[in-house]
């Protein structure tokens, strides 16, 4: 159930509103918009069916939400959610964000490195693994919370936001003081309990695509960490599991306007896992943003043949940096900057 509020609504009319409905068991969630401000209710759907809303001070209008994702849907919210990561950057609106690192943290002195010739070519998130999902348990795992440290020290060096990949509910707190923005990966895109968790915060979350989901069941994804209190949700398409065996997945570019119509939240495009070779993901790049995307996602090693983990997908610098150069044509062309 969405209320539309007045223009002129006061802030003890939605107080009252939204304390009247919560003692009846419902949960709300306001979005306050430039013209328009709305509160969302989930609950019983005989409490919201019977509770006259529209006879509260300050209601307009009361509407019934018909997709299964409420709060993430575009019936919640016409307009576009931008999503801040820190102060300065943000992922939304015209301006494209890109993330770059390696796949896993390996030292400071790479991950300095690498920091300094991603921000220099113009990406504004630095990524890098500390706990790793690894399909063989005998591969490198991560350097856990070392690896968190020298994001951390790297970042403050450098003035770049960070994200990385939480994999276990008893990491939310440890990861929660390192990075700017936590990363489900695709195999938990489904860990509910994991979901609620991060929900529970106020962390920019980056919800990815799992191998084999339906983008329905990426939204209803998104919706247990937004029913939480958690607004702050990127999603991530980075290729599909098929019959095809050329690419390490099947990067679906139908996911980016699909999810852009049915949702106000952003989306980035991850070429990297989506293909799998270094010299497919500038092709896959510029195709995203072309398709709508509002950012991008992009493993960058300086030496690729020595990384721990997904050497193979991996960009050398200088590559990365002409990927960026070209990329701001593709940007321009369809009416964003970079």
């Amino acid at each position: 159930m969405i209320v539309i509020l007045k223009p002129g609504v006061t802030e003890e009319q939605i107080q009252h509103i939204v304390t009247k409905a919560e003692s009846l068991g419902l949960k709300a969630h306001i979005s306050r918009g430039v013209q328009r401000s709305i509160i969302g209710f989930i609950g019983p759907e005989d409490v919201l069916r019977v509770t006259p809303l529209e006879v509260f001070p300050g209601v307009e209008s009361v509407m019934e939400v018909l997709s299964p994702y409420r709060f993430v849907s575009r019936e919640f919210q016409a307009e576009d959610s931008v999503i801040q990561i820190k102060d300065g950057v943000a992922i939304g609106g015209k301006a494209l964000a890109v993330m770059a690192g390696p796949c896993s943290i390996e030292s400071y002195e790479s991950l300095l490195e690498v920091a300094k010739e991603i921000k220099k070519a113009g990406a504004r998130i630095l990524r890098g693994g500390a706990f790793k999902p690894r399909t063989s348990p005998y591969e490198f795992q991560g350097l856990g919370e070392e690896g968190l440290r020298i994001m951390k020290k790297v970042a403050e060096e450098t003035g770049l936001a960070t994200v990385t990949e939480l994999m276990d509910v008893r990491h939310v707190e440890l990861l929660d003081r390192y990075v700017d923005m936590f990363q489900i990966g695709a195999r938990n895109m489904q860990n509910f309990t994991l979901l609620r968790e991060v929900g529970k915060t106020k962390k920019p979350v980056l919800l990815k695509r799992g191998m084999s989901a339906t983008m329905k069941e990426w939204l209803m994804s998104a919706e247990y960490i937004f029913s939480e209190g958690n607004p702050n949700v990127v999603f991530c398409e980075r290729g599909i599991r098929t019959f095809e065996t050329e690419t390490r997945n099947t990067f679906d570019i139908n996911a980016i306007p699909v999810i852009k119509s049915k949702t106000h939240l952003p989306i980035i495009a991850d070429p990297s896992h989506g293909t799998g070779r270094w010299g497919l993901v500038g092709s896959i790049a510029r195709a995203a943003v072309a398709a709508g995307a509002d950012g991008l996602m992009i493993e960058v090693h300086a030496n690729p043949e020595e990384a721990r983990s997904d050497g193979a997908q991996s960009l050398l610098p200088k590559n990365f940096s002409q990927l960026m150069k070209d990329l701001r044509a593709v940007a321009e062309a369809v009416g964003r900057t970079l």
